[in-house]
């Protein structure tokens, strides 16, 4: 050791001789830091004393030894990790001056070298095996420990041999539990920026060392040594404990904040176990690790995920404190939620997190019960919330009440807490100062996606809660958010439908979700039809099922005869079928309702997703009702089944033929064909109590003749099974019914169809049963012939008798005849029907016979002379017999669709009736067949589209409905193209007088059309302006081919407030439609073919229509929808719904509304000259559209007011002006808002400040919400201000006026003073001119 220590001394006393300057550093060599660390390692205090005794031989000093150790740290980075170790090594060698060693300058050295060494370490290398970059032919000795490497101490450039040497995984083991040692030698407390220095150090080296280390094993030991050093920091001799603990949670909380990782789980395990302990024995500890959430609420991220995260670690953090500091953190989170958008946002997550992480949070378990425990405090702020003026806090405040909400729903102690503080009693039944209803009604219609989509979340958690009783209008408003633009909303409402569906059999809820979630079968999206079919046969047919096979038919009653009435026979059905079935099928037979339960049961059979057991349970179902009815000895002829129950059962015995009993059917028939039931069709409504006779249970008519009109449709479904004999029989009884001409129209297509079908089973082969049907159908057509040609040749034979019409009146000697002609008219009408759908099932038939009598019905009256010549009555049957010239007209249009030559020569009749007829029903027949026309033949109905258009402005509300549903399903499928008028006509179905029109038109606008033709809205916009002004005053748009009459039809003329709105309305909804680009572009077209056009003189401003062209123009360019926004342009739902995207998103969104601002302020610069000329051109001609003109141009540029300048350079003159007159308009509109708000409290009465609302209450009150727009404008405060002073001085001058006296001096309590005796007169006079004066002067304003 002798010779190591005089090598040690040489080569520092030839360090010490080289002057430290820029190029020369003085470094120890690799050679002597080994031999002073294989020299320290003995722990010989002897040698440790030479070493130190030795050096001021040599001119040194230990201070030197540690300053040359420095700079090795920070100069050596191949060996700076030995350096460090042989640096702690000394500190800790016995013997050693330590005070003397131990410096601030030398311990940062050592950490940066720390820093250094996990820096310069490879990634996720195993420190077995050899770096990737290093030579194949090179070996590392010793495992990589420097000791192997010893006879190439000289040669550290290798890079290899560098990084070998620089991080050995044991060398930083063993450097950390050296550190150890030392900071128990070494008080930091005299060193506070070293101690902070070691703590930033050992926060930082976690993160490091999770990117550089792919060892798990290897990691957790560091993270053990980090935990080691840190809890040895904090020690009382480190110095205050609190600003440790402190500087140690802040150097942990970026790890805590970061990804989920192990340095991030290190240091939540440190604060959270270690830490809490050191706590339980330090106040100071302790009160930094209560501080610490609310530093980290601080330091929260915003986005989404990494927020979520802050608020698992909080969480974290907040569960290891005690109680009384939990309360505390909750005050503090209650706060938050008050302060600005960030923390209100962040504490709504910890609010949640919260009620669902902590025990008790509504005290159920405590034994001191109190209303304001403090997750009643917490639940009530999370419900203000909802009325966040940010849709994101509102959309996050909503989806985590649902979560809370469901999360305490299983357990009825905290259900109940949670019904009173959201306003609803036991029974469901909302509290009138909570408005949980209103709020949520309120929040299903937001304008925000996230809000809606939250908000239909927390209705389907609420579910649970209300106990049966769902508010209605709330769930009128869910069912309308199945109608949704957006796919994720959809889905959120058929789910909270559905959910109320599944836990309520009320009909209310039965209805809304028959009305709302069937009919999304034609949604165009594939996954909302294959959710509404699960839903279907989930809460239809299978619930159908369960309770028709769980109940057999029974004989007997539990209601005494004495009690029997129609509607208690249908109370004990609803026992036997119990959660509401029977409201349920009543619910399918609606006539809204069925169209799409016809298509779901096609769907599902088309899959094969049909059970037989929902065919048994009909069957059943209908078994049951019959035996219940039989039971009370009631007539047989006045029984009906449930409604619903036969048209379900025809519907799937499509699929199910074999399910269906032939005996079932067979015996129902008997039942229902019998020939009491034949009578005229009577009221459905049920009326008094039974006797005992029966006679008080009426018959419902319309309700048989449906269950027999649906068993037809049932057998024909399951003909093929029937035997071959019965069906025989069957054929021939329904050919005799139909004979008669003595049914209902909905029996008559039923009886045919079934017949068709039948004849297909007698027959061998289909051309058998083709010319069997033939047969039977010219039987039917004769038959028919014969009957209208009587009935037209007696209503002529009258005629001639009569000149004059009149119907015989009953009671009179005409009486019989009357009769009979009334039977015979009801005869002929459906001789006249069976026509028709006898061509429909057979299109071949010989119908020659029958079409010139049709035409004669169709044309009688007719002023022609060429049809006068015709023989027929003179008379028109149209007003004599109006139910069949209707008929006549359907079938003469089935004819027409079976017949293509004949349906050229009378396609121009039927549009020339429909054009003039005057009876709504039979437009709206000549409507739907003109629908079919034009699918069957296109060409010869496309010249009559913008004919049929005119249906659309109907004065009867079905006619424009059933016109817009037909024209919008031809344009979906190509039969009729956007062309010419039909897309401006469409235009005003969306300000329609009817809701249900206006919903429609809505749909197609913002669904269909925007996904089929997306630059439909863009090409036509500029056009529509003027037509629907109806603006014949541009040189360029005065070239319409429609007549006046036309123009004025589908236009919205007028300059008044309500026509002007409804214009907007459809202006607004085009701009919805467009892209961003698009809508740069209107703002520039609009620019160039409106206002250029008023300004050059093409659009003559004189004219009304002009005017209103112009002020569209000014009010479009100035709305807020023409201006692109950071949201537009998205596509897909997902971008609107989701709070945040990735950074990548974030950053082109921004680069996209850079570019689009660019480009916004350059289509402004360049229309400004021509909002100048128009500017001068109306204030020449006196014209009242300026105000319209300043308030666009107000509006434009106001959000350049630093760019005036810049836009105006070239002239600025025109710039003062334009800003002078932009001030003016201000001025006098704040001036005008200000009287009317100091009018409106004058009614009041009152002249002081609004109260002081708490900022998340003021969307709640109408007054705040006023005083919130009044203080958002200075000139309107001010001017408010003004007024206001004007006014209290008038009230107090007034009340001068009229006699009440200034009290008198002598009755003030104030000193007395002298008087001037000489001149008190003379004043007291010039006192009461200058009041009389004020006086004379507020009268005058007055």
């Amino acid at each position: 050791m002798e010779e190591t220590i005089a090598r040690i001394l040489t080569e520092l006393e030839e360090i010490n001789q080289i002057p430290n300057t820029q190029n020369q550093t003085p470094l120890i060599s690799r050679s002597t830091l080994l031999d002073l660390h294989s020299l320290l390692s003995t722990n010989d205090p002897d040698l440790v004393s030479q070493l130190f005794d030795d050096l001021p031989s040599k001119s040194l000093s230990p201070s030197s030894l540690t300053n040359f150790l420095s700079f090795t740290m920070d100069s050596a980075p191949s060996y700076s990790l030995l350096a460090s170790k042989v640096y702690l090594s000394l500190l800790l060698s016995p013997n050693s001056p330590v005070f003397t060693l131990f410096t601030p300058i030398s311990f940062l050295s050592f950490l940066r070298s720390l820093r250094r060494a996990f820096k310069n370490c490879p990634s996720a290398q195993p420190e077995e095996s050899p770096p990737s970059h290093a030579p194949p032919n090179r070996k590392r000795k010793g495992g990589g420990r420097v000791r192997g490497a010893r006879g190439n101490v000289r040669g550290s450039g290798d890079c290899s041999e560098e990084a070998s040497d620089t991080f050995d995984m044991k060398q930083v083991f063993k450097v950390f539990e050296m550190l150890v040692s030392v900071l128990g030698l070494i008080h930091l407390d005299r060193f506070p920026d070293s101690l902070k220095s070691l703590v930033q150090t050992f926060g930082e080296i976690p993160l490091m060392a999770m990117e550089k280390l792919g060892n798990p094993s290897s990691f957790n030991r560091l993270m053990d040594l980090c935990s080691r050093v840190l809890s040895e920091v904090l020690r009382a001799e480190h110095g205050e404990l609190a600003n440790t603990a402190a500087e140690v949670l802040k150097a942990l909380s970026p790890l805590i904040l970061m990804v989920k990782s192990q340095a991030r789980s290190f240091a939540l395990g440190f604060v959270t176990k270690r830490m809490t302990e050191l706590g339980n024995e330090s106040d100071g500890v302790k009160k930094a690790v209560v501080n610490f959430p609310r530093y980290l609420a601080q330091k929260a991220p915003e986005k989404a995920e990494p927020r979520a995260l802050a608020v698992d670690s909080i969480m974290e953090v907040v569960k290891v404190m005690d109680f009384e500091d939990q309360i505390g953190y909750m005050d503090y989170v209650l706060k938050m939620t008050q302060g600005k958008p960030n923390l209100r946002l962040l504490g709504v997550d910890l609010i949640a997190m919260m009620l669902m992480s902590l025990r008790d949070p509504f005290g159920v378990d405590s034994d001191v019960k109190t209303r304001d425990y403090w997750g009643t405090k917490c639940l009530e702020a999370l419900i203000t919330r909802c009325l966040d003026l940010s849709a994101g806090i509102r959309a996050r405040a909503l989806s985590s009440l649902a979560q809370v909400v469901g999360f305490f729903s299983s357990d009825d102690r905290n259900k109940g807490i949670l019904k009173q503080v959201m306003g609803l009693s036991e029974g469901g039944e909302e509290r009138p100062q909570c408005g949980m209803n209103d709020l949520l009604k309120n929040r299903c219609m937001d304008d925000k996606a996230a809000v809606r989509k939250a908000a239909l979340l927390l209705v389907t958690k609420l579910i649970s809660l209300l106990d049966g009783c769902f508010d209605g209008i709330l769930l009128k408003t869910v069912g309308m958010a199945c109608s949704d633009p957006l796919v994720s909303i959809r889905k959120a409402a058929i789910s909270a439908l559905s959910e109320a569906f599944r836990t309520f059999s009320d009909g209310s809820v039965t209805t809304e979700w028959l009305h709302s979630v069937p009919r999304l079968i034609t949604d165009n999206e594939s996954s909302i039809q294959e959710e509404c079919e699960n839903l279907f046969l989930e809460l239809v047919l299978d619930r159908v099922s369960r309770a028709g096979l769980a109940c057999a038919p029974k004989k007997g009653s539990v209601l005494p005869e004495s009690y029997l009435t129609t509607k208690s026979l249908e109370g004990e059905l609803e026992l036997l079928f119990p959660g509401g079935i029977l409201i349920l099928l009543k619910g399918i037979c609606d006539g809204e309702v069925t169209p799409w339960v016809k298509k779901l049961c096609t769907s599902l059979g088309k899959k094969k997703r049909l059970k037989p057991k929902i065919a048994a349970a009909l069957q059943n179902i209908i078994k049951t009702s019959e035996s219940i009815w039989l039971s009370h000895s009631m007539p047989i002829e006045k029984w009906t089944a449930p409604a619903g129950a036969w048209f379900l059962l025809s519907e799937v015995s499509v699929y199910l033929s074999k399910a269906v009993e032939w005996e079932f059917l067979h015996h129902h028939w008997q039942l229902l064909d019998k020939p009491g039931s034949k009578g005229k069709l009577q009221s459905p409504l049920l009326q008094g109590n039974a006797n005992e006779d029966g006679e008080g249970v009426e018959s419902n008519s319309v309700a048989w003749a449906g269950d027999r009109v649906f068993l037809l449709q049932t057998i024909s479904n399951v003909s093929m099974e029937l035997p071959a004999e019965p069906a025989a029989d069957l054929a021939h009884n329904l050919l005799k019914r139909v004979e008669k001409f003595n049914m209902h129209s909905t029996e008559v297509n039923a009886h045919v169809k079934a017949l068709r079908t039948l004849c297909k089973v007698k027959s061998l082969n289909p051309e058998e049963a083709d010319q069997l049907v033939m047969r039977w159908g010219q039987q039917l057509l004769s038959k028919a012939h014969e009957i209208l040609e009587k009935y037209i040749s007696d209503d002529k034979e009258a005629n001639n008798n009569n000149s004059f019409f009149t119907p015989p009146r009953s009671g009179s000697r005409k009486g019989k005849q009357a009769a009979r002609a009334s039977r015979l008219l009801s005869k002929t009408v459906t001789a006249v029907y069976t026509v028709g759908s006898l061509v429909v099932v057979c299109p071949a038939a010989d119908v020659s016979s029958i079409v010139p009598l049709l035409y004669t019905v169709v044309t009688s009256g007719n002023s022609d002379p060429k049809l006068n010549k015709l023989p027929g009555p003179k008379v028109s049957l149209k007003q004599t017999a109006p139910s069949l010239y209707i008929q006549a007209w359907l079938t003469l249009g089935k004819i027409c669709l079976a017949d293509g030559k004949l349906a050229k020569s009378y396609i121009p009749l039927f549009v020339q009736e429909l054009e003039k007829s005057d009876c709504a029903a039979l437009r709206n027949n000549l409507v739907v067949m003109m629908a079919d026309f034009c699918v069957r033949y296109t060409a010869l109905v496309d010249c009559y589209i913008a004919r049929i258009t005119k249906c659309l402005r109907d004065p009867c509300e079905l006619v424009r409905r059933q016109t817009f549903i037909l024209l919008s399903r031809l344009l979906q499928r190509d039969y009729v193209k956007w062309r010419g008028v039909l897309f401006l006509r469409f235009l005003l179905c969306l300000v329609d007088d009817s809701e249900k029109i206006r919903q429609l038109a809505d749909f197609l606008f913002g669904n269909i059309l925007k996904a089929k033709a997306p630059l439909l809205a863009y090409n036509s916009f500029i056009e529509a302006i003027y037509v629907l002004n109806d603006c014949h005053a541009h040189n360029g748009h005065n070239d319409y081919k429609n007549s006046r009459t036309e123009s004025r039809l589908f236009s919205i003329r007028g300059n008044d407030e309500r026509s002007r709105t409804k214009r907007m309305r459809i202006y607004v909804c085009l701009l919805k439609q467009m892209a961003p680009e698009h809508l740069l572009a209107t703002f520039a077209k609009l620019c160039a073919e409106i206002l250029a056009a008023a300004s050059d003189g093409m659009l003559n401003i004189d004219d009304i229509t002009g005017q209103s062209v112009l002020q569209d123009a000014f009010q479009i360019l100035a709305c807020k929808e023409i201006r692109v926004s950071s949201h537009r342009g998205a596509a897909s739902d997902s971008a609107e719904v989701e709070e945040d995207g990735d950074s990548s998103t974030s950053a082109a969104a921004a680069k996209g509304r850079a570019i689009t601002q660019a480009v916004r302020k350059g289509l402004i610069q360049n229309t400004i000259p021509i909002f100048i000329e128009l500017k001068r051109l109306l204030e020449n001609n006196n014209s009242p559209l300026t105000g319209s003109l300043m308030e666009c141009l107000r509006v434009l540029l106001k959000d350049y007011k630093n760019e005036i300048d810049d836009m105006l350079v070239a002239d600025k003159q025109l710039q003062k002006e334009l800003i002078y007159d932009i001030q003016k308009y201000e001025s006098a509109k704040a001036r005008t808002t200000a009287a009317e708000a100091v009018a409106g409290m004058q009614n009041q009465g009152v002249y002081r400040s609004p109260p002081c609302v708490p900022k998340a209450a003021t969307g709640a009150h109408p007054e705040n919400k006023m005083n919130q727009k009044l203080s958002s404008d200075s000139k309107v405060a001010s001017a408010i201000a003004d007024a206001a002073a004007e006014a209290t001085a008038r009230s107090v001058l007034r009340e001068v006026n009229q006699g009440v006296m200034t009290p008198p001096l002598k009755a003030i309590n104030m000193p007395k003073l002298k008087s001037n005796q000489a001149g008190s007169s003379a004043k007291n006079d010039r006192s009461l001119d200058v009041l009389e004066s004020l006086r004379r002067r507020i009268d005058d304003e007055n």
